[in-house]
């Protein structure tokens, strides 16, 4: 993608999470009513924001159901390509610990997709999110406005912490303080949930929320520079860790929050104007089916999603 275009506008989901919580293969879970996933609400109206290419980030074993069940929707409509998380691929001077059985995390994923993004920006969401059709809006927007304009500069939508809690467990979110528009820091609290809300920081220790706070979902703008740091990143997250740790995840807001610390990178916040839903558990997709059936209802998408 040129720096002022979004001829080829790239869609990268991350779908390649083992989905532990929720008790299966939660990306290919079906929402709609003619079988849709969340996903392919999120692709749709992507499409229809203006990408024009989706690369799903997946483990390579999962590639033949996926590419069954969700990639071949999309011929005719969008380019599709796949990139791979694998635990072993690892910045040169590192191996894997023998026993890990789960890839590096979030961080880990974006970077994994290095050689299939063309060197050019891209976005990033989730595969078992829904995000509402003006956040893509507003992603097209910052590749023109933000990415387009300065290779330093980042960009994502951001919610409102209250809407993107399960009422059946708990959660982890990347929590953000802003300033003026600007992401000043992001950190991942995991175990996020209960009354009083509470959640655990990034350094083990349990705090309280309002549940006013505004979270990063993964909804991010980038330009391909974001792999550098990405990787630089990553060098000194393996760097640290003992040897045989199997459970320890580097985190995408980690690295961008140190990418911010760091001076380098700046980051434009722009607020959701819609509302997030997922499916962290399997209680939660009772709902998630219903709200979809509502939008169906009052006319936002069409049942089927897409014709065959």
């Amino acid at each position: 993608m040129t720096s002022n275009s979004t001829d080829s506008a790239t869609l990268l989901v991350l779908a390649a999470g083992l989905g532990t919580r929720y008790g299966g293969l939660k990306q290919l879970e079906k929402i709609g009513p003619s079988g849709e996933t969340l996903m392919d609400y999120s692709i749709y109206d992507a499409r229809q924001a203006g990408f024009t290419r989706v690369v799903f980030l997946i483990r390579k074993e999962m590639r033949q159901q996926f590419e069954e069940q969700v990639g071949r929707k999309y011929e005719g409509i969008l380019e599709v390509d796949y990139a791979y998380q694998d635990k072993h691929d690892l910045p040169s001077g590192f191996s894997c610990p023998d026993k890990r059985e789960r890839p590096w995390g979030t961080g880990h994923a974006v970077w994994s997709a290095r050689s299939v993004l063309r060197g050019e920006s891209f976005a990033v969401i989730n595969a078992d999110d829904y995000y509402g059709a003006e956040t893509f809006e507003v992603l097209i927007k910052s590749f023109r406005e933000d990415l387009g304009q300065d290779k330093q500069l980042f960009s994502m939508v951001g919610f409102r912490l209250s809407e993107t809690l399960s009422e059946h467990g708990v959660v982890s979110r990347g929590v953000c303080m802003e300033s003026e528009g600007y992401l000043e820091t992001v950190e991942e609290w995991t175990k996020i949930g209960g009354e009083p809300l509470v959640g655990l920081r990034s350094n083990g220790l349990e705090a309280s929320l309002t549940g006013s706070e505004i979270v990063s979902m993964n909804v991010w703008g980038f330009p391909f520079s974001v792999i550098e740091l990405l990787e630089k990143e990553f060098i000194g997250f393996l760097g640290k860790i003992e040897v045989n740790d199997i459970t320890s995840e580097f985190y995408l807001p980690a690295a961008i929050d140190s990418g911010i610390k760091s001076g380098k990178n700046k980051v434009r916040v722009y607020p959701a104007s819609c509302s997030w839903m997922g499916v962290t558990y399997q209680e939660d997709k009772s709902s998630v089916v219903k709200k979809v059936a509502e939008m169906i209802a009052d006319g936002r998408y069409m049942s089927p999603l897409f014709k065959s």
